[in-house]
Protein backbone atom coordinates (compact mmCIF):
# COMPACT_ATOMS: atom_id res chain seq x y z
CA UNK A 1 0.00 0.00 0.00
CA UNK A 2 1.63 3.55 -0.71
CA UNK A 3 0.96 5.77 2.25
CA UNK A 4 2.86 8.64 0.30
CA UNK A 5 0.91 12.09 1.39
CA UNK A 6 -1.16 13.17 -1.71
CA UNK A 7 0.95 16.23 -2.94
CA UNK A 8 -1.13 19.07 -3.81
CA UNK A 9 -0.29 21.48 -6.85
CA UNK A 10 -1.86 24.76 -7.93
CA UNK A 11 -1.63 25.17 -11.35
CA UNK A 12 -2.03 28.64 -13.29
CA UNK A 13 -2.94 27.45 -16.65
CA UNK A 14 -2.55 30.24 -19.57
CA UNK A 15 -4.52 29.35 -23.19
CA UNK A 16 -4.22 31.19 -26.28
CA UNK A 17 -2.85 31.71 -29.93
CA UNK A 18 0.45 33.05 -31.08
CA UNK A 19 0.94 36.00 -30.53
CA UNK A 20 -2.23 36.17 -28.32
CA UNK A 21 0.45 37.91 -25.39
CA UNK A 22 0.71 35.14 -22.92
CA UNK A 23 4.47 35.38 -22.93
CA UNK A 24 4.18 39.06 -21.56
CA UNK A 25 2.09 38.52 -19.16
CA UNK A 26 3.68 35.16 -17.65
CA UNK A 27 6.49 37.42 -17.77
CA UNK A 28 5.30 40.23 -15.69
CA UNK A 29 3.70 38.06 -13.37
CA UNK A 30 6.71 36.21 -12.72
CA UNK A 31 8.75 39.69 -12.25
CA UNK A 32 6.39 41.22 -10.01
CA UNK A 33 7.38 41.08 -6.55
CA UNK A 34 4.11 40.96 -5.23
CA UNK A 35 2.90 37.39 -7.15
CA UNK A 36 6.52 35.76 -6.85
CA UNK A 37 7.83 36.18 -3.18
CA UNK A 38 10.25 33.34 -3.43
CA UNK A 39 7.76 30.44 -4.04
CA UNK A 40 9.36 27.66 -6.26
CA UNK A 41 7.68 27.82 -9.35
CA UNK A 42 8.37 25.46 -12.71
CA UNK A 43 7.47 27.44 -15.81
CA UNK A 44 6.09 24.70 -18.49
CA UNK A 45 6.64 26.06 -22.32
CA UNK A 46 4.06 24.32 -24.37
CA UNK A 47 5.12 26.39 -27.64
CA UNK A 48 7.81 28.56 -28.84
CA UNK A 49 6.75 32.30 -29.17
CA UNK A 50 7.96 35.30 -30.77
CA UNK A 51 8.61 36.77 -27.15
CA UNK A 52 11.30 35.21 -24.85
CA UNK A 53 11.67 34.60 -21.32
CA UNK A 54 15.08 35.84 -19.56
CA UNK A 55 16.05 34.12 -16.35
CA UNK A 56 17.02 37.09 -14.92
CA UNK A 57 13.55 39.04 -14.86
CA UNK A 58 12.83 36.71 -12.32
CA UNK A 59 14.09 36.22 -8.70
CA UNK A 60 17.01 34.67 -8.34
CA UNK A 61 16.88 30.60 -8.30
CA UNK A 62 12.79 30.48 -7.86
CA UNK A 63 11.60 30.00 -11.58
CA UNK A 64 12.49 26.98 -13.44
CA UNK A 65 11.78 26.34 -16.84
CA UNK A 66 11.05 23.39 -19.13
CA UNK A 67 9.90 22.93 -22.63
CA UNK A 68 7.40 20.39 -24.42
CA UNK A 69 7.33 19.89 -27.62
CA UNK A 70 4.70 17.36 -28.18
CA UNK A 71 1.38 16.92 -26.32
CA UNK A 72 2.09 13.35 -26.21
CA UNK A 73 4.40 14.31 -23.61
CA UNK A 74 2.22 15.25 -21.09
CA UNK A 75 1.54 12.37 -18.37
CA UNK A 76 0.68 12.12 -15.18
CA UNK A 77 3.91 10.40 -14.70
CA UNK A 78 5.65 12.65 -16.55
CA UNK A 79 4.59 15.92 -14.43
CA UNK A 80 5.07 13.41 -11.31
CA UNK A 81 8.52 13.63 -12.49
CA UNK A 82 9.18 16.97 -12.81
CA UNK A 83 7.54 17.66 -9.35
CA UNK A 84 10.09 15.38 -7.96
CA UNK A 85 13.20 16.37 -9.69
CA UNK A 86 12.41 20.42 -9.49
CA UNK A 87 10.68 20.14 -5.95
CA UNK A 88 8.29 23.33 -7.25
CA UNK A 89 5.27 24.46 -5.34
CA UNK A 90 3.20 25.69 -8.13
CA UNK A 91 3.08 25.36 -11.63
CA UNK A 92 2.77 27.58 -14.75
CA UNK A 93 1.75 26.47 -17.88
CA UNK A 94 1.99 28.59 -21.61
CA UNK A 95 0.06 26.18 -23.24
CA UNK A 96 0.02 25.57 -26.96
CA UNK A 97 -3.15 26.80 -28.36
CA UNK A 98 -2.80 24.11 -31.19
CA UNK A 99 -3.61 21.07 -28.46
CA UNK A 100 -6.82 20.73 -27.25
CA UNK A 101 -7.30 21.45 -23.25
CA UNK A 102 -8.25 17.35 -22.34
CA UNK A 103 -4.51 16.64 -23.54
CA UNK A 104 -3.75 18.48 -19.93
CA UNK A 105 -6.54 18.08 -17.59
CA UNK A 106 -6.12 13.83 -18.42
CA UNK A 107 -2.44 14.68 -17.62
CA UNK A 108 -2.72 16.13 -14.04
CA UNK A 109 -2.02 13.64 -10.97
CA UNK A 110 -4.16 13.10 -8.15
CA UNK A 111 -3.94 16.39 -5.71
CA UNK A 112 -3.21 18.83 -8.78
CA UNK A 113 -5.55 21.48 -9.36
CA UNK A 114 -5.85 24.40 -12.14
CA UNK A 115 -6.14 27.33 -9.43
CA UNK A 116 -6.63 29.93 -12.70
CA UNK A 117 -7.15 29.01 -16.01
CA UNK A 118 -6.80 32.38 -18.54
CA UNK A 119 -7.31 33.12 -21.93
CA UNK A 120 -5.55 35.45 -24.26
CA UNK A 121 -6.68 36.70 -27.78
CA UNK A 122 -5.06 39.12 -30.16
CA UNK A 123 -7.76 41.11 -31.04
CA UNK A 124 -6.73 41.62 -34.96
CA UNK A 125 -6.59 37.70 -35.58
CA UNK A 126 -9.71 36.34 -32.90
CA UNK A 127 -12.40 36.22 -35.63
CA UNK A 128 -9.70 34.81 -37.84
CA UNK A 129 -9.06 32.02 -35.61
CA UNK A 130 -12.45 31.56 -34.62
CA UNK A 131 -13.65 31.05 -38.70
CA UNK A 132 -11.05 28.47 -39.15
CA UNK A 133 -10.28 26.94 -35.99
CA UNK A 134 -13.54 27.12 -34.14
CA UNK A 135 -13.16 24.26 -32.21
CA UNK A 136 -10.43 25.03 -31.12
CA UNK A 137 -11.33 28.42 -29.65
CA UNK A 138 -14.63 26.64 -28.05
CA UNK A 139 -11.73 24.51 -26.59
CA UNK A 140 -10.10 26.71 -24.94
CA UNK A 141 -13.15 29.46 -23.79
CA UNK A 142 -15.17 26.58 -22.29
CA UNK A 143 -13.24 26.72 -18.80
CA UNK A 144 -11.46 29.85 -18.58
CA UNK A 145 -12.17 32.27 -16.00
CA UNK A 146 -11.36 35.56 -17.86
CA UNK A 147 -10.99 36.35 -21.83
CA UNK A 148 -8.47 38.88 -22.51
CA UNK A 149 -8.32 40.60 -25.45
CA UNK A 150 -5.63 42.33 -26.51
CA UNK A 151 -4.58 45.62 -28.52
CA UNK A 152 -8.21 45.82 -29.19
CA UNK A 153 -8.10 49.52 -30.51
CA UNK A 154 -10.68 48.51 -33.51
CA UNK A 155 -12.12 45.56 -31.82
CA UNK A 156 -15.43 44.71 -32.68
CA UNK A 157 -16.56 44.46 -29.24
CA UNK A 158 -20.43 42.93 -29.09
CA UNK A 159 -18.94 40.41 -31.88
CA UNK A 160 -16.22 39.39 -29.20
CA UNK A 161 -18.84 39.00 -26.62
CA UNK A 162 -21.25 37.67 -28.36
CA UNK A 163 -18.79 34.45 -29.21
CA UNK A 164 -17.55 34.00 -25.98
CA UNK A 165 -21.29 34.16 -24.38
CA UNK A 166 -21.97 31.78 -27.00
CA UNK A 167 -19.72 29.32 -24.94
CA UNK A 168 -19.44 30.24 -21.72
CA UNK A 169 -21.52 32.81 -19.90
CA UNK A 170 -18.81 32.92 -16.79
CA UNK A 171 -16.14 33.91 -18.37
CA UNK A 172 -15.40 37.29 -17.34
CA UNK A 173 -13.84 39.18 -20.51
CA UNK A 174 -11.34 41.99 -20.52
CA UNK A 175 -9.80 44.58 -23.11
CA UNK A 176 -5.76 45.33 -22.67
CA UNK A 177 -4.43 48.37 -24.45
CA UNK A 178 -0.74 48.36 -25.25
CA UNK A 179 -0.17 51.03 -22.44
CA UNK A 180 -1.46 48.85 -19.78
CA UNK A 181 -4.53 49.97 -19.44
CA UNK A 182 -8.01 47.17 -18.73
CA UNK A 183 -11.14 47.64 -19.55
CA UNK A 184 -13.69 45.11 -18.82
CA UNK A 185 -16.98 44.09 -20.61
CA UNK A 186 -20.37 45.58 -19.65
CA UNK A 187 -22.16 44.49 -22.27
CA UNK A 188 -24.95 43.35 -19.87
CA UNK A 189 -26.62 38.71 -20.99
CA UNK A 190 -30.48 38.80 -20.14
CA UNK A 191 -31.79 35.39 -20.72
CA UNK A 192 -33.84 35.58 -23.74
CA UNK A 193 -36.50 33.75 -21.19
CA UNK A 194 -38.21 35.68 -18.46
CA UNK A 195 -37.06 32.93 -15.37
CA UNK A 196 -39.64 34.71 -13.17
CA UNK A 197 -42.59 33.98 -15.52
CA UNK A 198 -45.32 31.27 -13.79
CA UNK A 199 -44.48 29.04 -16.43
CA UNK A 200 -40.87 29.54 -18.30
CA UNK A 201 -41.48 29.74 -22.28
CA UNK A 202 -38.09 28.18 -23.76
CA UNK A 203 -38.64 28.60 -27.21
CA UNK A 204 -37.03 26.26 -29.84
CA UNK A 205 -34.01 28.63 -30.74
CA UNK A 206 -33.08 29.26 -26.85
CA UNK A 207 -32.80 25.59 -25.65
CA UNK A 208 -28.91 25.37 -25.71
CA UNK A 209 -29.05 28.77 -23.55
CA UNK A 210 -31.42 27.17 -21.33
CA UNK A 211 -29.86 23.75 -21.12
CA UNK A 212 -26.15 25.77 -20.05
CA UNK A 213 -27.38 27.97 -17.85
CA UNK A 214 -29.35 25.27 -16.04
CA UNK A 215 -26.23 23.20 -15.58
CA UNK A 216 -24.35 26.12 -13.88
CA UNK A 217 -26.92 26.45 -11.73
CA UNK A 218 -29.78 23.94 -11.18
CA UNK A 219 -31.10 25.97 -7.61
CA UNK A 220 -31.73 29.00 -10.10
CA UNK A 221 -34.72 26.70 -11.74
CA UNK A 222 -36.09 24.61 -8.23
CA UNK A 223 -39.79 24.78 -8.06
CA UNK A 224 -40.06 26.15 -11.55
CA UNK A 225 -42.57 25.51 -14.02
CA UNK A 226 -41.07 25.31 -17.37
CA UNK A 227 -42.49 24.76 -20.83
CA UNK A 228 -40.03 23.53 -24.24
CA UNK A 229 -40.12 21.30 -27.31
CA UNK A 230 -37.96 18.21 -27.23
CA UNK A 231 -36.97 15.17 -28.54
CA UNK A 232 -37.20 12.05 -26.41
CA UNK A 233 -35.01 9.40 -25.39
CA UNK A 234 -35.49 6.22 -23.72
CA UNK A 235 -32.90 4.13 -21.29
CA UNK A 236 -33.46 0.87 -19.80
CA UNK A 237 -32.10 1.61 -16.79
CA UNK A 238 -35.55 3.95 -16.06
CA UNK A 239 -38.40 2.78 -15.00
CA UNK A 240 -41.72 3.54 -17.53
CA UNK A 241 -42.70 6.22 -15.46
CA UNK A 242 -39.50 8.36 -16.96
CA UNK A 243 -37.75 9.08 -19.72
CA UNK A 244 -35.04 11.77 -20.98
CA UNK A 245 -36.41 14.28 -22.95
CA UNK A 246 -33.84 16.96 -24.61
CA UNK A 247 -32.17 17.87 -28.02
CA UNK A 248 -28.89 17.50 -29.56
CA UNK A 249 -27.10 20.38 -29.23
CA UNK A 250 -23.82 21.98 -31.51
CA UNK A 251 -21.21 23.76 -29.81
CA UNK A 252 -18.86 25.17 -32.28
CA UNK A 253 -19.57 22.53 -35.54
CA UNK A 254 -21.68 19.14 -36.40
CA UNK A 255 -18.18 17.24 -35.56
CA UNK A 256 -19.45 18.60 -31.96
CA UNK A 257 -22.97 17.72 -31.69
CA UNK A 258 -24.05 15.68 -28.88
CA UNK A 259 -27.80 15.11 -27.25
CA UNK A 260 -27.94 16.61 -24.26
CA UNK A 261 -31.18 16.09 -21.87
CA UNK A 262 -33.04 16.07 -18.98
CA UNK A 263 -34.70 12.91 -17.08
CA UNK A 264 -38.84 13.26 -17.17
CA UNK A 265 -40.59 11.62 -14.15
CA UNK A 266 -44.03 11.08 -14.01
CA UNK A 267 -46.77 9.22 -11.51
CA UNK A 268 -48.06 6.55 -14.37
CA UNK A 269 -46.47 4.95 -17.09
CA UNK A 270 -45.70 6.80 -20.63
CA UNK A 271 -45.37 5.03 -23.93
CA UNK A 272 -43.45 7.88 -25.43
CA UNK A 273 -41.10 6.42 -27.41
CA UNK A 274 -37.52 7.46 -28.70
CA UNK A 275 -37.31 10.00 -31.49
CA UNK A 276 -40.86 11.31 -29.92
CA UNK A 277 -41.28 15.19 -30.26
CA UNK A 278 -43.17 16.74 -27.31
CA UNK A 279 -44.18 20.15 -25.66
CA UNK A 280 -43.41 19.09 -22.15
CA UNK A 281 -44.51 21.04 -19.68
CA UNK A 282 -42.67 20.45 -15.83
CA UNK A 283 -41.88 21.04 -12.51
CA UNK A 284 -38.08 21.05 -11.75
CA UNK A 285 -36.85 19.62 -9.06
CA UNK A 286 -33.29 18.13 -8.08
CA UNK A 287 -32.93 14.64 -6.96
CA UNK A 288 -30.72 11.63 -6.78
CA UNK A 289 -30.85 9.32 -10.17
CA UNK A 290 -28.90 6.48 -11.16
CA UNK A 291 -28.64 7.49 -14.59
CA UNK A 292 -26.73 10.57 -12.85
CA UNK A 293 -24.75 8.96 -10.58
CA UNK A 294 -26.01 11.29 -8.44
CA UNK A 295 -28.04 14.17 -7.51
CA UNK A 296 -29.18 16.31 -10.83
CA UNK A 297 -31.95 17.85 -12.55
CA UNK A 298 -35.27 15.82 -12.65
CA UNK A 299 -38.72 17.76 -14.74
CA UNK A 300 -41.86 16.07 -12.71
CA UNK A 301 -43.98 15.73 -15.51
CA UNK A 302 -47.46 17.86 -15.65
CA UNK A 303 -48.45 17.71 -19.20
CA UNK A 304 -47.36 16.74 -23.18
CA UNK A 305 -48.24 17.19 -26.50
CA UNK A 306 -46.87 15.63 -29.62
CA UNK A 307 -45.04 18.27 -31.70
CA UNK A 308 -43.04 18.32 -34.99
CA UNK A 309 -39.51 18.71 -34.99
CA UNK A 310 -38.33 22.23 -34.74
CA UNK A 311 -36.47 23.18 -37.97
CA UNK A 312 -33.36 23.34 -37.36
CA UNK A 313 -33.36 20.36 -35.40
CA UNK A 314 -30.16 21.17 -34.04
CA UNK A 315 -30.42 23.54 -31.21
CA UNK A 316 -27.51 25.85 -31.09
CA UNK A 317 -26.06 29.45 -29.26
CA UNK A 318 -26.18 31.56 -32.36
Amino acid sequence: MNNQPQVEMPVYLFTGFLEAGKTTVIRNTLADPEFNAGEKTLLLLCEEGIEEYDPYDFPKDTVEIVRVEDVAELTPSFLKELQETHQMQRLMVEYNGMWTLDSFYNALPEGWFVYQELFFADSATFLSYNANMRSLVVDKLQSCEMVIFNRPQSADREGFHKIVRGVSRKAMIAYEYEDGRVEYDEIEDPLPFDIEAPIIEIKDTDYAIWYRDMTEDFNKYVGKTIRFKGIVARDGKLPDTMFVIGRHIMVCCEADTAYRGVICRAKDRKTYRTRDWLILTAKFVVDYNKLYGGKGPILEFISAEEAIAPDPEIATFY
